[in-house]
């Protein structure tokens, strides 16, 4: 036989693979089994085949909200989360998800499909044409664009480290539509494939910094600890729990982080937080940042005591960042504060007692002040009274998610809810971005299979609110309460100078609960506490769709709730 013609017979049955395939079989290499995505050009034909091969694909109405259930999915599960969007439009629309992925350090991996790179740089006019990585670099951890189908293996491999390692955060993938449809041999593809070791290793601390950091927690008289959402990421719930208790600190969880340790536990200072800011001495931060959320660590809520900070966070660069660090402590929090306990010993002498039974009767008097309120069956409801109700539904189901957001309606919930185990609050986060709820309930859901209780602002529900249909297409185990007082902030505002509705006003009476009816779920308009917990309950116990209008007084709540400071004010009188 001719050599040709044996070439071609072997040319003919040897096995190949595709771009597609290879995209989906390094995922699954490395553990992904789960993807948020909006189907469309050029991705359609990848979800499908994902799916076909395992992988669970859950498709949305907007690309934000999958990116949003896609970061979220990340802090609950410490490894990448995934959205899949198509170029240009969707990739933006999951731009916004990807950058509140990074601030918040959620491992994240946008992926996106994209225009071809030579006609992108020639600027020739293609579908949807965009330098997509150009736009994702600054807003992400890291971004990486992958051109040839031998490389996918190393892309996905550089993509997942970045997102998890060190501290986490959002990373872009860039996949050119060329790109799927490339074809190589099936044995060559496999071995190009890399299974990702190690991605975050542990991040010791150095014995010099952990001895420094108890030195001066040992001084202190007044001490503090703040337990941020990077605590609650760590998953060293154990370590975290037995360092505090030891310590016999008072702690002061982030809205992120509470349910570390309960809301009701003896040394938790949530409901004394002005106090503990203003009267303490040395604050031990815990994978908390002295952002804005903590008035960057000075001012009026920090008080006129002088105060000894101490820092534990994996990024050397956060130390120093608004004021001076005493003792920075550089590492994972897990091996942080298991070091904190070991260096200890078993005589470490526990914060003051009288600093202890100041903060206890502080946050005694708080708590009965606020008891009343909480009890109310007024309607239309208040904030407190709807609240109250929801406050006793979590406390006799620790194990749902809650998921908040909005602005009274978040500030409130806040304080006012207590959480009883770790990673069960997923709200805005650092940025207070509004919107993140339908999608960060469907993560919730689908990474951990408890039921989730999602308490809306009816402004902030707007933002996602067509998600329901992506809730009731799942069946999944999702209640949304909205809190409906008919606008943003509140529903009476008025136009005093023409005929269109005030700014911040929606249609007055609006009944949400018609939209999830709409798609097939449970609709409920509750007017009064007694109607609320009735609905909720029933929700929860069947794990139906179920959204509840809420109906809250339209003059109840404050202009942006507990940040109303952040507004800039004019100082000018009305023009005549």
């Amino acid at each position: 036989m001719p050599q040709t013609a044996m070439k071609t017979e072997v040319e003919t049955h040897e096995e190949l693979t595709d771009g597609f395939h290879l995209v989906i079989d390094a995922m699954k290499l490395n553990g992904i089994d789960t993807i948020y995505n909006v189907p469309g050009i050029p991705i359609t034909d990848l979800g499908r085949m994902a799916q076909a091969e395992g992988i669970r694909v859950l498709s949305f109405r907007h690309e934000q909200n999958a990116g949003y259930a896609a970061a979220i999915a990340g802090f609950l599960t410490k490894k990448p989360g995934v959205c899949l969007t198509v170029s240009a439009p969707g990739f933006l629309n999951g731009l916004t998800a990807l950058a509140h992925a990074t601030t918040n350090c959620f491992p994240m991996i946008l992926v996106s499909g994209s225009s071809e790179r030579e006609i992108v740089d020639l600027q020739q006019g293609d579908y949807e044409e965009m330098d997509q990585l150009a736009i994702a670099k600054p807003l992400c951890k890291a971004a990486f664009r992958v051109l040839h189908a031998q490389d996918i293996g190393i892309g996905f491999a550089r993509a997942i480290r970045a997102a998890v390692s060190g501290r986490p955060g959002g990373v872009y993938l860039d996949l050119p539509a060329k790109l799927f449809g490339q074809v190589m041999n099936a044995q060559a593809g496999l071995a190009s494939l890399v299974k990702v070791i190690d991605p975050a290793p542990a991040q010791i601390p150095s014995p010099d910094s952990v001895k420094r950091a108890l030195d001066v927690l040992k001084s202190a008289k007044r001490p503090l600890i703040i337990l941020g959402k990077g605590a609650a990421y760590a998953q060293a719930d154990e370590a975290i729990k037995n360092f505090v208790e030891k310590s016999g600190v008072p702690f002061l969880p982030m809205s992120m982080a509470k349910g570390l340790l309960p809301d009701l536990h003896p040394q938790c200072a949530g409901a004394a937080r002005s106090t503990v800011l203003k009267d303490s001495d040395v604050v031990m931060l815990i994978g908390a940042r002295l952002n804005w959320l903590l008035s960057h660590g000075k001012g009026k809520s920090w008080g006129d005591a002088p105060k000894k900070f101490i820092q534990v966070d994996i990024e050397p660069k956060e130390m120093d960042s608004n004021v001076e660090i005493a003792a920075p402590v550089v590492g994972d929090i897990g091996s942080v504060v298991t070091a904190f306990s070991e260096a200890m010993g078993s005589n470490w002498t526990k914060a003051p007692a009288e600093w202890l039974s100041a903060v206890q009767k502080k946050r005694e008097d708080n708590v009965a002040k606020m008891a009343p309120r909480l009890m109310n069956n007024n309607s239309p409801m208040d904030y407190h009274g709807a609240l109250g109700v929801l406050r006793t539904i979590i406390k006799e189901r620790p194990d749902a998610i809650l998921v908040n957001e909005g602005a009274n309606t978040l500030d409130l919930a806040r304080g006012v809810i207590d959480m009883y185990q770790p990673r069960k609050r997923l709200d805005v986060g650092t940025w207070g971005v509004m919107g993140i709820g339908m999608g960060s309930a469907i993560a919730a859901a689908v990474e951990t299979g408890k039921p989730v209780l999602a308490i809306e602002g009816d402004s902030a529900f707007g933002f996602s609110g067509m998600e329901v249909e992506t809730i009731c297409r799942y069946n999944l185990p999702i209640c949304v309460v909205i809190f409906n007082n008919d606008g943003i902030y509140r529903g009476t505002d008025q136009n005093s100078a023409g005929s269109d509705p005030a700014t911040t006003v929606f249609v007055k009476g609006a009944r949400y609960d018609k939209m999830m009816e709409a798609f097939g779920g449970v609709g409920v308009n509750a007017t009064s506490p007694d109607e609320l917990k009735r609905a909720v309950n029933a929700a929860m116990d069947s794990g139906k769709p179920t959204l509840i209008n809420a109906v809250i007084d339209p003059a109840a709540g404050s202009e942006s709730g507990r940040i109303g400071n952040l507004n800039p004010q004019s100082v000018l009188t009305k023009k005549k």
